[in-house]
């Protein structure tokens, strides 16, 4: 083997982290203490519960994080991708969401986060509601940003990614399914 070839495998052994972390550090991840990656979402937080949004957390934030925005959306809808969720201008110092976040525009105790209109025409978390059938997918997406968001409540995701090109620093994912059975 060549110093060319041994070059080309040292890079690609270099292991890949969020744009700002030192190496070493944690990678961005979100976690939520009601369902792990790929499971079943508790039906608290569907339609057929309480639709109460799930508690949510992160860690290895990048570096120059100034504010937080999470959407949670359905590809697998029959429609197309059903946003659940667009909360965004959550502050750097934040690192956690409770179970049940107020479906209002502002929340002041997340220090002033404002939340979007999801696809039931609504503000706030709107829990997975599936026809029958096979598990839908629902992916909490949470990105980190170097600005707050210049965005009034009750935009709508396609606003809030408009706004947030080119000020993304990291992005993370929580993936959690659910089915609805026929009655």
């Amino acid at each position: 083997m060549g110093p060319r070839t041994a070059y080309h495998l040292w890079i690609l052994a270099v292991p890949l982290t969020v744009a700002g972390t030192p190496e070493g550090r944690m990678t961005f991840a979100i976690t939520s203490s009601a369902f792990q990656d790929g499971a079943p979402i508790p039906g608290r937080h569907t339609c057929d519960g309480g639709d109460v949004s799930p508690p949510l957390a992160w860690s290895g934030v990048p570096g120059g994080t100034a504010a937080f925005a999470l959407i949670a959306d359905d590809p697998d809808a029959p429609a197309g991708t059903w946003v659940h969720w667009v909360l965004y201008n959550i502050p750097a110092t934040v690192n956690r969401l409770p179970e049940g976040v107020a479906k209002t525009e502002a929340l002041p105790d997340l220090g002033g986060a404002l939340q979007g209109r999801n696809d039931f025409r609504r503000v706030g978390y709107g829990g997975p509601c599936p026809p029958p059938g096979p598990p839908h997918h629902y992916f909490f997406k949470l990105y980190a940003l170097d600005a707050p968001l210049r965005l009034k409540a009750g935009v709508q995701k396609h606003e809030v990614e408009a706004a947030m090109r080119g000020h993304t620093l990291g992005t993370t994912q929580l993936v959690g399914m659910y089915a609805r059975q026929k009655k």
